[in-house]
């Protein structure tokens, strides 16, 4: 390691707070410094090539040194560096991306609002259904629903709707308005005997127990991902959006499809709405909306819901609501070279012809002492890692056996997600048969490697 980097790493030891990291264990031992990334690689301060098998934060589907992408921002900030979309004011590139993402989007949107984040997008859902409701005279409608372990964000309200305990934890959270219904991971909630089908359905009736407790003219929405992410890479189980969404229509309650992760072709589809059969009245997406080159983010939704918000637009004067940044031209230049991309290249079809190699060389390590289940989709697959499958006993919280994968892949050039004992691997979408033969077999070894240590404790 030379001096600059070095200095780089004390540096950050010393003034850099790190989000979503133990701040002790930083403070001794400092970050991993990545310096450069190209294609799915990516290069640490120790000079190491490492294979980013998370996509960053799932978000770098065109890996990393992208000619386009680049010279897009280069060129917007040549001509429009910033625009407000604040008092009526607009620019080209914007009005563009609002028609292009509309266009396609899944299940007839028509409009759209700009935003930096995938948290700051929610966050601006939940106060529209607010704002809706109240303009429907519905104004007790402001109860929100997540899922255990699911994730949609780190401001008060959309941490307070994601079912992330340790983010909850020393901030006197969830706020009251936000409950959770229970997390659909079959493989560990199963009862003895009981199919994905049956499994589902249960699921269905806890939801509708929820809703009928908490009184139904209360309900705002419904906000899920179509695969959880932040509960670990967990794929719905067979007829779980079926039999949910059966639920959200006998009580009238809207359904929000966060597609931050799962849109823009991570799971085989433009949207994972599609993969699962899902019909959503709101939509959100960021992170692959600009391939993860400039923080942007969208939330769509339908006339109905607009002309719910003229009316209360019309009796205040204005919609009281925005961010200096939203619609930044310079996210929606590489926003839209991004999707020019998809379009050329064939994203999906290149997701949908790699992904046979990855899921079989996924499903292969399933036979792995630590690994109880693989399930996955596309390129989004996630590794229930286990004491003992059949009985379905875990492992000592303790042992840390997920970060103990995560840390061996890494030694062997792998960046993994380990999120408990669940691993998530989502790979850049343009990720090749090649790099993912070598990415499943420092995986393999990672396993391997845990399973060293793991044994000796048994």
């Amino acid at each position: 390691m030379n001096a600059d980097a070095k200095r780089s790493i004390e540096q950050d030891k010393a003034h850099h707070v790190h989000p979503q990291s133990n701040l002790r264990q930083h403070a001794e031992n400092g970050p991993t410094m990545i310096t450069h990334g190209k294609g799915v690689f990516i290069y640490d301060s120790e000079g190491r090539e490492i294979i980013d098998g998370f996509s960053g934060l799932g978000c770098v589907s065109l890996g990393y040194h992208n000619e386009r992408l680049a010279s897009a921002a280069m060129h917007q900030m040549n001509t429009l560096p910033f625009a407000p979309t604040f008092y009526n004011r607009s620019h080209p590139k914007v009005a563009e991306l609002g028609e292009r993402l509309t266009a396609m989007a899944p299940n007839g949107m028509t409009r759209a609002m700009f935003q930096c984040s995938g948290s700051e997008a929610n966050d601006t859902a939940i106060k529209l259904l607010w704002y809706t409701n109240t303009a429907k005279g519905e104004p007790n409608r402001r109860k929100v629903i997540g899922r255990v372990r699911g994730y949609h964000g780190n401001t008060i309200a959309t941490v307070s709707l994601s079912g992330q305990p340790h983010m909850h934890a020393k901030f006197g959270l969830p706020l009251p308005e936000f409950k959770h219904t229970e997390l659909p991971n079959y493989y560990r909630f199963h009862i003895d005997g009981e199919s994905e089908q049956e499994f589902s359905a249960r699921m269905a009736v806890k939801f509708e127990e929820l809703i009928l407790s908490e009184g139904p003219e209360t309900i705002a929405a419904f906000f899920a991902e179509p695969a959880i992410s932040g509960g670990g890479a967990l794929m719905p189980p067979e007829g779980y959006w079926e039999q949910m969404q059966a639920v959200l229509r006998k009580y009238d309650i809207k359904l929000l499809a966060d597609e931050v992760v799962c849109g823009f072709g991570r799971t085989g589809n433009m949207w994972g709405s599609e993969t699962w059969g899902m019909k959503p009245d709101m939509v959100t997406c960021a992170k692959a909306l600009s391939a993860a080159f400039f923080p942007v983010s969208a939330l769509m939704f339908k006339d109905d819901m607009y002309a719910d918000m003229m009316k209360n637009s019309d009796e205040v004067g204005t919609f009281g609501h925005g961010y200096t940044y939203a619609g930044h031209p310079v996210g929606a230049a590489v926003s839209l070279e991004a999707l020019d991309i998809y379009d050329e290249i064939d994203l999906v079809g290149h997701v949908r012809k790699v992904s046979g190699k990855f899921l079989a060389k996924c499903h292969a390590m399933a036979d792995h002492p630590l690994v109880a289940e693989v399930r996955g989709v596309g390129l989004f697959c996630g590794f229930e890692l286990m004491k003992d499958a059949k009985t379905r006993e875990p492992f000592d919280p303790s042992w840390k056996v997920g970060e103990l994968v995560q840390n061996f892949a890494h030694d062997r050039g792998l960046y993994l997600r380990a999120i408990g004992d669940r691993m998530s691997f989502m790979p850049p979408l343009i990720i090749s048969e090649d790099e993912i033969e070598i990415a499943t077999e420092r995986f393999k070894g990672a396993l391997d490697d845990a399973w060293a240590v793991v044994k000796a404790k048994m």
